[in-house]
């Protein structure tokens, strides 16, 4: 019997900060990061990365920094960084699972994080991923309408 899998994946959500703030404002090392990172984590980059400098705004938390980010055919990886707080922000969702605990190492090691809070979540719950339990699950369900119907 097949095991059925639910959930779409995982979402790693990666607080960092107390950053070297020259790596935040980097925008070839941000670039060279989400470039390299889905190959690590045993993902499928399909665009190359974007990458953005932003000055920041007048009046606003938002000092300036970078953001940027990777499409890959598990789904994408985010980073946004503030230099004057020496922050970085980093998601990574995805289909398919991954180790977290090395995506989390390279990132911290990647802008000298001194510290850092991470937060994994599995996106998707009601859904499943095997074809043939999608269409019987469907089935199902039309059935269940049905009947429901019929009784009122």
């Amino acid at each position: 019997m097949n095991k059925i899998t639910w959930g779409f994946g995982p979402h790693l959500t990666l607080d960092m900060w107390r950053c070297d703030k020259k790596k935040l404002t980097d925008l070839t090392h941000v670039y060279f990061l989400l470039d390299s990172l889905p190959e690590k984590i045993g993902m499928t980059k399909i665009a190359p990365p974007q990458v953005l400098s932003y000055p920041g705004k007048e009046g606003s938390f938002d000092r300036g920094g970078i953001t940027g980010f990777v499409l890959i055919s598990e789904s994408h990886i985010t980073i946004h960084t503030f230099e004057n707080q020496a922050h970085a922000f980093v998601d990574i969702f995805s289909c398919k699972n991954f180790d977290v605990d090395y995506a989390v190492d390279i990132l911290i090691k990647a802008f000298d994080a001194k510290n850092h809070k991470t937060t994994v979540s599995n996106r998707g719950h009601e859904f499943p991923k095997e074809v043939p339990f999608v269409r019987e699950f469907v089935k199902q369900e039309r059935n269940r309408v049905q009947n429901d119907k019929k009784e009122n």
